[in-house]
């Protein structure tokens, strides 16, 4: 079995003059996974430990010789303002406990305390200092306008200015253990981004990808957790589950929308107390992997149906990460189709063909309701079945028609607000006047190319020419 990886990323340091106490808080929390763990038994050097090292959570204790545990926590507020304190004394006076309050202290626990109550709390100050420092990095980069690491996302071709404030959203939480849920249209590179997820955290374990849906709640449990020998006809012997085969690195469940309630119910469990137990085991075993979940579905509303548990939605978008679709980023569409001609030339083993500028302004009219994966496709297709060396519009038509004509037309009309100029209230158009805009817009977004005006249309090139005429 793998050692477990150390949690949090930065220490947690337990200050207590008291043998017994340091090993016992270590031993609760080291039980529950958070096993970066240092411990002071001498508060005179917390000083100089803090001025060397990075630490997630202080666990304080008031009463100690030499350096008092309130002058600890005013030091702490004044120079480590980022570093959460918990205070744990058998001190109970009120007086003290509001003193600490006003001096910055996250929580204040009183001895004996219940292992259930210091695990929780240390969880939430790792979480709020996460997210804290998040929100700190995230300034940063928005500031610097510069990708601390560009390289791993490199094989995301884009310019588009919301794609790269996800990257720099993406570098600001990569540190952090908390759930992240990718969502966005199909084909739009939700596992390219998972990808880059678990390259930017760090994390030295697996990324194991695994389809939940339609899996039925049997199904789910022996993949994620495993199961034990006998556990069932046929388990002749230990299976080790998904969970523990990301131990140290990354679960990616992919479609998390079609999961079980059965199954929301497990997952839920492993989130929020870091532990699953495999089939036939009354054992609990502790996970070791950061969950990230993607859907194309829109889980805000799925959880508000009912079909999703709304704990578990909340649990899971902790980071939440949405993909605009290809038609929010058509800026992408030359960049996105100089690669695909490539990638496809090559695998194809031919040379790329050059494209007529009539591709272009085809292309960037066109919705993609595919996105980047129909891109793709179609731009494969096109470069395999060309004999001319110039790809044309008739290369890519045959498959843009036959997308157009599964889309309902009434679906794809727009409102009278999208194309008619504003400032004319709330009178309808009169013919005339809607033909006039219409083709006018239709040649504004066509560069003046009357053939694919008259395309977008759908009238003859010859009836708009008498139109442009009139």
């Amino acid at each position: 079995m793998k050692a477990l990886s150390a949690f949090p990323v930065h220490p947690v340091l337990i200050v207590d003059d008291e043998t017994e106490s340091l090993r016992s808080f270590s031993m609760a929390l080291r039980m529950q996974g958070i096993n970066h763990i240092v411990g002071c038994t001498d508060s005179r050097e917390v000083p100089l430990m803090l001025s060397r090292q990075a630490f997630a959570v202080m666990l304080l204790d008031l009463t100690m010789p030499f350096v008092a545990g309130e002058e600890i926590l005013a030091l702490v507020n004044e120079q480590y303002p980022e570093l959460p304190v918990i205070v744990v004394t058998a001190t109970g006076d009120v007086d003290t406990a509001v003193r600490c309050m006003k001096k910055g202290a996250f929580d204040y626990m009183i001895k004996p305390v219940e292992k259930s109550r210091l695990v929780s709390g240390v969880r939430r100050a790792i979480e709020f200092k996460e997210l804290r420092d998040q929100t700190r990095l995230l300034k940063e980069h928005m500031l610097s306008g510069r990708l601390r690491t560009p390289e791993v996302f490199a094989g995301i071709i884009t310019q588009n200015k919301a794609m790269h404030s996800i990257f720099h959203y993406m570098e600001s939480i990569a540190s952090s253990r908390q759930p992240i849920l990718v969502t966005g249209e199909t084909g739009v590179g939700k596992e390219l981004m998972v990808q880059a997820i678990h390259t930017l955290s760090g994390l030295k374990g697996s990324l194991v990808s695994v389809n939940v849906a339609g899996v039925d709640d049997n199904i789910f449990s022996d993949t994620l957790f495993g199961h034990a020998k006998g556990a069932f006809t046929g388990a002749v012997e230990k299976r080790q589950g998904l969970v523990e085969k990301a131990a140290g690195g990354t679960l990616h469940l992919d479609e998390i929308g079609e999961l079980s309630h059965e199954s929301q119910v497990k997952l839920l469990r492993l989130l929020q107390e870091g532990e699953y137990f495999p089939l036939g085991s009354d054992t609990a075993r502790m996970a070791d992997t950061r969950v990230v979940a993607s859907t194309n579905c829109d889980l805000a509303e799925v959880q508000v149906s009912g079909r999703f548990r709304k704990d578990l939605y909340y649990r899971l978008s902790v980071h939440h990460i949405h993909l605009p679709p290809l038609r929010q980023r058509r800026d992408d569409i030359p960049l996105l189709l100089n690669h695909f001609i490539d990638l496809s030339a090559r695998s194809l083993t031919k040379e790329p063909p050059a494209y007529a500028e009539e591709v272009m302004t085809l292309l960037t009219q066109y919705d993609f309701p595919g996105n980047i994966r129909e891109l793709k496709t179609m731009v494969h297709d096109a470069v395999s079945s060309n004999r001319t060396g110039t790809l044309r519009n008739n290369d890519f038509k045959g498959r843009i028609g036959q997308a157009t004509s599964l889309q309902s037309p009434l679906n794809s009309l727009p409102s009278l607000g999208v194309w008619w100029p504003s400032g004319t209230g709330d009178r309808l158009p009169t013919i005339a006047e809607a033909t006039s805009y219409l083709i006018r817009e239709a040649l504004a977004r066509c560069n003046n190319n009357q053939s694919e005006a008259a395309r977008l249309l759908g009238i003859s090139r010859q009836r708009l020419a008498r139109n442009v005429k009139k």
